[in-house]
């Protein structure tokens, strides 16, 4: 048998033809990304943009902050003191960041300013609820009136908390006080709120929330949103302080347990009178752990079946307003409250009821704008009908009309328009049909009913500002959904404006809410709508770009009531604010265009802090890591 055998010289040289092979393989190596000319030079034209981009930013920083500088130099001098403080605030504010103390400097001239304005509007204030009262036979309603120390306040605060107490106790020391009645101190403290800043706003309102009254009740209310344990926590320190004062009463219990299941809304009593106040949105009860809810229950227990130990004169309710009160609690009482503690009250309530007048005991305890369901509506809507069939007088009847009018508007039903229509009184028709109408519309963009808001544009007794107004938000509104009725709209908004008086402001800020619209449907017109504002706003008498509200006013003899709704779109700043950011030299020709000190100052302001806000474009990877 042949056999084959390996010979080791035959071997030896297969191993040395094979080792330069083995000697050059190699473990594979991670693959290099090799760059090419074109990619290198497009990371270079991004990085030169870039650079260019923070340079122009830059540039526009500083001459956004020469702008401020210019314009406080400009507003030490202004005659208005109201324009002046408000101003100065502003700058201040809008320089803080890089100029401290140039910034604390400008809020006390502010708050100088802001001083004299408040006691000037204190005295007008005073002379037309004179007026007013002399008018109504002592009724008034007035909308709120500037309010400059608040506004100071606000933003001095917002900056530097110790300057924020230095601004409330020269303002605790002034004797006349805040201009509207309003705890200042409170009111900071629900703005700070407002802006999440939840933890600076328990401390400027922590002093007051010993005292239990609406202000501070509805602190909490609105704390609860933000930060519902905090509330809760001050909500059982004021049951605890509300247990241990005995002038504690029936009002104090009604505030109380608006926390719990009125979140906003307040009923009080003061001898026959009685008080309805809402502080914020119709707002559902929160969800509550039934250990507060029992808490409450048993102070407030404690607080309405104490012995009527203190003179009539030095309670704050008196026998009817504690039956009144009782009436308006027990169903709170039946629903959540433990069976004895609810029959305790319940027998207070009718031991109250004979010693109160009829008229007393057929009297509704809880107002018409109260949160009500849709059954108790129905059933209110049907008694002021047969009210109305009893009506012995046209004028009882108008005034039966009125409030049925009212009740349909609230649920926004147009056939409050036709209910109104039934009024005899011509004059009182033509009152009521305009407070409806607006109140109507600004209800239905408020719950976004398009189609019903579009048949009010056509029928509703509007006044110009108040059809552009409407006109305007439903055109928005409809931006994605039709933008060909979006335009349309808002050229009839144009015609209706141009129909104001030439010296009207309202003829400026409704220009000025078409150019907030037409930046969002037609930004290529935004341009010569302003410049049409501007033109207006020089023939305008009063005009300041500030403050754009639809104020809803009604006087009469047996009612009274007033509303400011602000009106963003009718003010300078926000289209000035966007203006800015999209061409910053188009925006400032713009505002200097303005011969007034106040619209041009909003202007001015509005363009500097659009730019010192803005987002800086980010450094090139180079000059990013030389900085780090």
């Amino acid at each position: 048998m042949n056999r084959f055998h390996s010979s080791p010289i035959f071997l030896i040289c297969l191993f040395a033809l094979a080792s330069p092979a083995l000697g050059q393989t190699k473990l594979p190596s991670p693959a290099v990304k090799q760059t090419s000319p074109a990619s290198k030079a497009a990371a270079q034209k991004r990085s030169e943009a870039n650079a260019e981009a923070e340079r122009v930013a830059a540039e526009r920083r500083a001459q956004a902050r020469s702008l401020l500088l210019s314009l406080a130099s400009d507003a030490r001098s202004f005659r208005d003191q109201t324009l002046r403080a408000r101003t100065l605030a502003r700058i201040a504010d809008s320089l803080w960041d890089t100029d401290h103390e140039r910034g604390r400097e400008l809020f006390r001239k502010a708050w100088e300013a802001a001083e004299t304005a408040d006691h000037e509007t204190i005295r007008k204030r005073e002379e037309e609820i004179a007026r007013l009262k002399a008018k109504t036979g002592g009724g008034y309603a007035i909308p709120a009136y500037p309010n400059m120390r608040s506004e100071v306040l606000r933003l001095g605060a917002f900056r530097d908390r110790k300057l924020g107490e230095e601004f409330l106790q020269s303002l605790k020391a002034d004797r006349q006080g805040d201009v509207n009645g309003e705890d200042q101190r409170m009111g900071l403290a629900k703005e700070l709120l407002a802006t999440g800043d939840s933890e600076n706003a328990l401390r400027f309102a922590s002093s007051e929330l010993a005292t239990i009254n609406v202000s501070s009740v509805d602190f909490l209310t609105w704390l609860r949103e933000k930060n519902a344990a905090a509330a809760d926590e001050r909500y059982l320190s004021m049951l605890e302080i509300a247990a241990r004062n005995e002038l504690a009463d029936a009002n104090t219990v009604s505030l109380l347990s608006s926390y719990l299941f009125t979140p906003h809304a307040y009923v009080t009593f003061h001898g026959n009178g009685e008080s309805y106040s809402r502080m914020g949105p119709n707002t559902p009860p929160a969800n509550l752990a039934p250990e507060l809810r029992s808490v409450f229950f048993q102070t407030a227990a404690n607080i309405l079946l104490r012995p009527e130990a203190q003179p009539q004169s030095q309670t704050t309710v008196g026998t009817e307003g504690n039956y009144l009160i009782l009436k308006h609690l027990l169903p709170i009482f039946e629903q959540y409250a433990p069976k004895g503690t609810t029959d305790a009250v319940r027998a207070r309530f009718e031991a109250l009821s004979a010693m109160v007048r009829e008229s007393v005991r057929t009297r509704n305890a809880v107002p018409p704008q109260a949160s009500r369901t849709s059954q108790q509506s129905a059933d209110r809507e049907q008694a002021l009908l047969e009210r109305i069939d009893r009506a012995k007088t046209s004028a009882e009847r108008d005034r039966l009309y009125f409030q049925l009018a009212t009740t349909a508007m609230e649920r926004n039903d147009l056939s409050a328009r036709d209910l109104v229509s039934k009024i005899d009184d011509s004059e009182f028709r033509k009152q009521v049909q305009a407070y409806v109408d607006i109140s109507l519309a600004t209800n239905l963009i408020h719950a976004k009913k398009i189609e019903l808001a579009l048949e009010l544009i056509e029928k509703g007794a509007l006044t110009h500002i108040q059809r552009v107004w409407l006109q305007t938000q439903v055109a928005k509104l409809l931006t994605k959904t039709d933008r060909d009725k979006s335009s349309s709209l808002l050229e009839d908004a144009l015609s209706e404006a141009r129909r104001i008086e030439g010296l009207d402001p309202d003829r400026p800020r409704a220009l000025l809410a078409i150019a907030n619209a037409l930046h969002l449907i037609e930004p290529l017109r935004t341009r010569d709508a302003v410049f049409e504002a501007v033109k207006a706003a020089n023939s305008a008498d009063g005009f300041t770009g500030e403050d754009g509200a639809l104020d809803i006013l009604f006087q009469s003899k047996g009612f009274s009531s007033a509303s400011d709704n602000p009106v963003p779109d009718f003010d300078i700043k926000g289209i000035f604010g966007l203006m800015a950011t999209n061409d910053f030299d188009q925006a400032v020709e713009l505002a200097h265009g303005f011969q007034g000190e106040a619209p041009r100052a909003a202007a001015v302001i509005a363009i500097a802090r659009a730019v010192l806000t803005a987002k800086r474009a980010p450094l090139p990877a180079t000059q990013a890591a030389q900085k780090n």
